[in-house]
């Protein structure tokens, strides 16, 4: 078949060539320009003012204490709340290497991006790390005996990874001796106990995470897209993040449709005090979404709620579960030994007792506050086969376990 039929449409033909052969090879300078415009740790070469060097950017969804602002060439980093009752806020310019710094930040604030060494001082930053794909960057951890994320255990193993404390331990020459890009961090409002003046003070950059502050599970793993900022890997998280907030949803949607919510509740009683999580706690929304009924759910505060045992006793006496309390206690019999009241419960008389220490290493480092926190689907997952078995027939618990007799 002949599709060029006049001399007219063979000029026709051939500009349409040139012209798409142009573009093509004008598609392809401008990809050499841009790869060819980095060097090897991903710094700028000729800074362009015009240039907008963020193309992929983050939408925050979930985390209600994590903002990001996008410049051309930075981007500013502000932790709203980094511990409870906090009168302060910390704010950081991620600025793309090889570009100027922006005005406004004391040196302390600004942080050269894609940074190439990290030390991390809260487990719960591990699995942020190895869902990137940068462990390899990863060079020191306050815990090494603490660990389960198993990409950061083989480099322990491997001696690639240094440990140095944390909080009021931190060997601050230690970290000194590693001069990492980054340290990353968490806060308590405790001058006695946090490292972060003590780090910043030397000299050091430091990432406040605040992911314990968060109310929701999936608020809580959305700062998975904190870690990603400091490494330009802002697709990959919103990929990832997606992904879990997806699979997240669609198990809720499996609980809501239950009629029978079985009554929950949570904790043990500690040196005489019961810390009972608080109706819009994390741990409150996870019962929800899983279909239960938390007996403290008609708290209007977060955190937790120090209770009595005896006032606990009394509205839980008859509670359908009993979840989360005593990482020590490893049978029923552990249980009664600590306090004979304890066997009053319905749920000590039925076993209906399930702990989320399933997965915890030689050393006592429990997966669910390191893995647990980056994957809250897996989690509710658990809580449902737990509550409602017949919505997840084939699932098998991961992070929780039945305490048996």
């Amino acid at each position: 078949m002949n599709f060029v039929k006049s001399p007219h449409s063979k000029i026709i033909f051939l500009c349409q060539f040139f012209l798409i052969a142009t573009l093509v090879i004008a598609c392809h300078s401008t990809a050499i320009n841009i790869s060819t415009n980095t060097n090897n740790n991903g710094c700028i070469q000729n800074y362009e003012p015009n240039t907008d060097y963020f193309p992929n950017k983050i939408k925050i969804t979930h985390a209600i204490g994590l903002v990001v602002e996008y410049h051309k060439h930075y981007k500013i980093v502000t932790i709203k709340n980094p511990w409870q009752n906090a009168n302060t806020k910390f704010q950081y310019a991620l600025v793309q290497c090889g570009t100027p710094t922006p005005k406004g930040f004391n040196q302390a604030q600004v942080i050269t991006v894609p940074i190439n060494s990290i030390v991390s001082l809260s487990t719960t930053h591990l699995p942020h790390l190895a869902k990137l794909g940068v462990v390899d960057k990863l060079i020191g951890i306050s815990n090494t005996k603490q660990v389960n994320t198993p990409d950061v255990v083989e480099r322990i193993k491997a001696g690639k990874i240094a440990q140095v404390g944390n909080n009021s331990n931190v060997d601050i020459e230690k970290i000194l001796e590693l001069n990492p890009d980054l340290v990353t961090t968490f806060g308590t409002g405790n001058s006695q106990t946090d490292s972060y003046a003590k780090l910043t003070e030397a000299g050091l950059k430091v990432g406040i995470n605040a992911e314990y502050m968060e109310d929701t599970p999936l608020g809580r793993s959305e700062w998975l897209k904190f870690t990603a900022l400091f490494f330009n890997k802002e697709a990959q998280a919103e990929q990832i993040f997606k992904e879990i907030a997806n699979k997240y949803t669609a198990i809720v949607q499996k609980a809501q449709a239950v009629k029978n919510h079985p009554t929950v509740f949570v904790g043990f009683n500690f040196k005489g005090t019961w810390y009972m999580p608080a109706g819009k706690s994390y741990v409150a929304k996870y019962l929800a979404d899983a279909g239960a009924n938390y007996l403290w759910s008609d708290d209007k505060s977060s955190g937790s709620l120090p209770l009595s045992f005896e006032v606990v006793l009394e509205r839980a006496a008859n509670a359908d579960y009993w979840l989360n309390f005593s990482q020590s206690w490893r049978s029923l019999k552990d249980l009664v030994a600590e306090d004979s009241r304890y066997s009053d419960f319905k749920a000590v008389k039925e076993g209906n007792l399930y702990n989320n220490n399933a997965r915890v290493n030689a050393s006592g480092g429990n997966d669910y506050w390191e893995g647990g926190i980056s994957n809250p689907h897996v989690v509710l997952s658990d809580l449902i086969k737990i509550l409602h078995p017949e919505l997840l027939p084939n699932y098998q618990l991961f992070y929780y376990h039945q305490l048996i007799k």
